[in-house]
């Protein structure tokens, strides 16, 4: 086993937008939350650190991850230890199989896949790393199972993503991926390597602008699914549009600048905008 695959794929979450509303939700409901986000982490561990040290052993990483899911949807225990918790959350909610193979699908075309030339492309692949994620999370708080719903978090789950790639741009940059459309930084005159120096240049801050507000457009319309729910799921949902919401003003504080040391949303912020956004149901 890889110490990928023997970690405890929950040791960044600290660093994560994602987790900000778990700590005060219902021990049950957190561990199951818990457990999708254990999957999710472990897959990207192995699409992003596995893959920087040794790129040859990402695909059985990848097909190790694939048959403990055969495992967990047979009935039986994971035997890695992010999979570990998994069963009871997929028998407790009756969780389909489908997002977890889309989030294994996603990271195995980041190693073939390093440059997105449109935001369609890039939306695409959003579909299959960051969407599923939302959708297993409807499927543990108890969301409505409208398109209208998954519609709303799909949206949210896109901008996060989104988010989370402008704050790490360079830290993508020097893995060799670049996930701001080659359309958009050839408009801005943009060139792959400036997303690998110590401070942004005037036009990439410009199109880090420019990304961010489309990020924050796609929260603002997906935040109408917090006025869909109510109890923890609105709890839990609140928590991580608030966190993408606060991730984005630390961009724009930052001067739209992530190169220089990556921009994080402060605390109190978090819980204030959470709090606002439990009571609204949505952004402003």
């Amino acid at each position: 086993m890889t110490p990928v695959l023997d970690a405890d794929p929950l040791h960044r979450a600290a660093g994560e937008n994602f987790p900000v509303a778990l700590r005060v939700l219902p021990p049950s409901l957190r561990r199951d939350l818990r457990a999708v986000y254990a999957f999710a982490r472990l897959v990207d561990d192995i699409g992003d650190e596995l893959a920087a040290r040794s790129p040859a052993d990402v695909s059985a990483a990848l097909d190790a991850v694939c048959a403990d899911l055969d495992r967990v949807f047979a009935g039986h225990p994971g035997r890695l230890p992010a999979l570990a918790p998994l069963l009871t959350t997929v028998e407790a909610h009756a969780l389909p199989r489908a997002p977890f193979d889309a989030l294994v699908e996603a990271n195995r075309r980041d190693q073939e896949i390093t440059d997105y030339p449109t935001r369609e492309a890039l939306l695409a692949y959003c579909a299959l790393s960051a969407n599923p994620v939302g959708a297993l999370v409807l499927g543990v708080i108890g969301g409505p199972r409208t398109h209208e719903a998954r519609a709303l978090s799909d949206d949210v789950c896109t901008a996060l993503q989104l988010i989370e790639h402008w704050q790490d741009v360079r830290e993508d940059a020097l893995r060799g991926r670049i996930y701001l459309p080659r359309e958009d930084r050839e408009r801005y005159g943009v060139r792959p390597e400036d997303l690998r120096r110590l401070r942004a240049t005037p036009a990439l801050r410009l199109l880090l602008a420019e990304e961010t507000g489309w990020a924050e457009s796609l929260l603002r319309r997906g935040s109408h699914l917090v006025g869909a729910l109510s109890g923890a799921g609105r709890v839990a949902v609140s928590g991580y549009v608030a966190g993408g919401a606060c991730a984005a003003a630390a961009l724009a504080r930052a001067g739209f600048d992530p190169l220089s040391g990556v921009p994080r949303p402060r605390r109190a912020r978090l819980v204030r905008v959470g709090v606002q956004l439990y009571r609204r149901g949505l952004l402003p």
